[in-house]
């Protein structure tokens, strides 16, 4: 009997010692280096539970076993999150897990650029393969704001549209509480449509006050705007782009963007204009130009008469003329 106790107490040392052993290997797993010999990215998928992470970790050598990691994340009681994950080298187990429980996933960039249409922002989206989902709704011209967005894998795309237009509203009337007191546009709106206007016209950013001067200017006086890009938006079916240069038929025929031949506003934005040719439309440059043209230079000749935009015109042309000749 005492040597059967004796050999009862010897096992049941062993046995703690085992234990601890065991706890410390698996505490030291847990939170020292880990194999990862270089960054990786990793996407875990929704749905995902947590033997299938652990797997996955452990398959891509994140984490020394998947065992260590199981029972590190339940004794901390933490929710792993989905997502796409880049891990540096040598990553312990516990500060996998604590990437993973926070969702500190890898932020895509993406950049819309000031003037697109509502279908090339589309488009643009479309081609952004991180993304999820499909907008099924065809949001209306012009509410989208043009900025960079900092966005996870499987962002959806129409959570991503919303967040767009919900950002155009609120950059609209921001603007539009603080506009110059004497504008001819009767709402916020008319102030879209215009700004989408001048953000065709001009890619300068310090040019686009006086163009939204021009076009003020002409509103008041009853004049038409005017605009080849109003023509383009109508005949390319809001695309925004022709593969061919405007013709004076182009500019006779009638539809309800064309303001060569409108007395108004187009009848909608004619694309996304970015916060700058807002702020131009609803504080515009105070001059007394009614025309403008392209300078060759990138920029426009401004001017008050019409004698003197048609030699502005003039001298266009025989810009025009000499690069096509070299």
């Amino acid at each position: 009997m005492r040597l059967i106790a004796k050999l009862i107490a010897v096992l049941a040392v062993l046995a703690i010692a085992v234990g601890t052993w065991a706890a410390l290997e698996g505490h030291r797993r847990f939170t020292g280096p880990g194999p990862l010999a270089e960054p990786i990215t990793i996407v875990i998928p929704k749905g995902a539970g947590l033997e299938a992470i652990a797997r996955r970790l452990e398959a891509n050598k994140v984490v020394p076993d998947r065992f260590s990691f199981m029972i590190g994340t339940r004794l901390r009681q933490v929710v792993l999150k989905a997502g796409e994950y880049e891990f540096p080298a040598r990553i312990s187990a516990e500060e996998a897990m604590r990437m993973i429980a926070e969702g500190r996933t890898v932020k895509h960039k993406l950049t819309i650029a000031e003037g697109l249409t509502v279908r090339q922002i589309l488009a643009e989206l479309d081609q952004a393969d991180f993304l999820a989902g499909k907008v099924t709704k065809m949001p209306a011209e012009g509410w989208l704001l043009p900025e960079t967005w900092v966005l996870s894998r499987d962002d959806d795309r129409a959570e991503l549209v919303a967040r767009m237009e919900k950002s155009m509203r609120q950059t609209l009337d921001e603007l539009w509480a603080k506009r110059a007191a004497d504008l001819p546009l009767k709402s916020p709106e008319e102030a879209l449509i215009l700004a989408s206007v001048v953000e065709r016209e001009t890619g300068l950013k310090a040019e686009r006050p006086m163009v939204a001067g021009v076009f003020i200017n002409r509103l008041r006086l009853g004049m038409r705007l005017q605009s080849d890009p109003t023509v383009i938006y109508g005949l390319s079916e809001g695309m925004g782009v022709l593969d061919r240069p405007l013709t004076r038929a182009d500019l006779e025929k009638p539809h309800a963007w064309n303001t060569y031949v409108i007395d108004r506003l187009p009848k909608t934005a004619i694309a996304n204009p970015g916060r700058a040719s807002l702020e131009a439309v609803l504080n515009p440059a105070r001059t007394d130009a009614l025309y403008f043209v392209a300078d060759g230079s990138g920029g426009h000749a401004f001017a008050k008469s019409l004698d003197e935009h048609n030699r502005n015109v003039g001298t266009w042309r025989k810009v025009e003329k000499e690069r096509k000749g070299r």
